[in-house]
C-alpha cells in the first residue's frame, strides 16, 4: 500500500485538497431508524448469508490458529446480531465480521485478541477525525484494489485448505461443480440488484451453494446416481 501510494503521488494521481477542508474532530450524523415493510422481504435472505459468512470466518480463524472454536460460533453470531441492532438504532448499517480482517490475520500471523481490541479502539477514535478519513480517501482505488486482491485471495485459499485437510473428494461431480461455481461467484464478486438493493458475491455464492448442492444431491439420490450413504459427498 505504501509503495503504491507513493508511486501514485509521484504520478500526480492523488488529490490532497479534501484534507485541508476536513475538520479535525467530527461526529457522525445520527438519525432514528425508519421501518419500510416493502423492502423487508429483500433483507430476510441476507440474514442467512451473514450467518454463513460468520460461521465461515470462525472456521477460517480456527484453521489458521490450529484451535477449535466451534463452541464460539454461537457467541460470534449473537455479537454480530447485537452489533447490528445497536447500529440500526442510530441509523447505521448492518454489521458483520469482515473478510478483510481474516485476510490480515492470515498475512501477518498475528492472532492476539489484545491486538484486535487495540485496533478496534484506535478505529473508533480515528472515526471521530474527518481529516484522517480524508487522508484514507486519497488512496487511489487501484492501490486499495491491489491489497484487496491479496486479502480476498488469501481467504479463498484458506477455504481450499479446509477442503484439502478434510479430504473432500473432488472426483465426485457434485462436489467439484458446487465448489467451482461458488468459488468463482464469491471471489469474482458477482453482483445482482433487485429494486435498487444490491447483493454481492458472498451473498449470491451462499445462496447458490445451498440451492445447488442440496438440489443436485436430491436429484442424484432420486435418479440413483448418488448413493444415499455415500461418505464422499459433502
Amino acid at each position: 500500500v505504501i509503495i503504491g501510494y507513493a508511486y501514485a503521488c509521484c504520478r500526480g494521481q492523488v488529490d490532497f485538497s479534501a484534507i485541508g477542508k476536513a475538520a479535525w474532530i467530527g461526529l457522525p450524523h445520527f438519525h432514528t431508524p425508519q421501518v419500510d415493510f416493502s423492502i423487508l422481504p429483500m433483507f430476510v435472505p441476507v440474514v442467512l448469508v451473514l450467518v454463513a459468512e460468520n460461521v465461515g470466518h470462525v472456521k477460517s480463524v480456527s484453521q489458521m490458529t490450529g484451535r477449535d472454536y466451534d463452541d464460539q460460533i454461537g457467541t460470534a453470531l449473537f455479537a454480530d446480531g447485537l452489533g447490528t441492532t445497536i447500529a440500526g438504532f442510530g441509523g447505521g448499517s448492518g454489521t458483520t465480521t469482515y473478510g478483510e480482517n481474516i485476510g490480515v490475520m492470515a498475512a501477518t500471523k498475528v492472532y492476539s485478541t489484545a491486538a484486535y481490541w487495540c485496533a478496534a479502539g484506535f478505529a473508533l477514535i480515528l472515526s471521530l477525525c474527518p481529516k484522517f478519513g480524508a487522508i484514507i480517501n486519497t488512496i487511489p482505488a487501484g492501490v486499495l484494489g491491489g491489497v484487496t486482491t491479496l486479502l480476498y485471495g488469501m481467504i479463498g485459499m484458506i477455504g481450499i485448505r479446509i477442503w484439502v485437510e478434510n479430504k473432500v473428494n473432488f472426483d465426485k461431480p457434485i462436489n467439484i461443480m458446487v465448489a467451482a461455481i461458488t468459488m468463482i461467484i464469491a471471489i469474482g464478486q458477482f453482483a445482482f440488484t433487485v429494486n435498487g438493493i444490491s447483493f454481492n458475491g458472498i451473498a449470491i455464492g451462499t445462496i447458490v451453494v445451498l440451492v445447488a448442492y442440496h438440489g443436485l444431491k436430491a436429484i442424484g439420490k432420486f435418479t440413483g446416481t448418488i448413493d444415499k450413504d455415500d461418505p464422499d459427498v459433502l
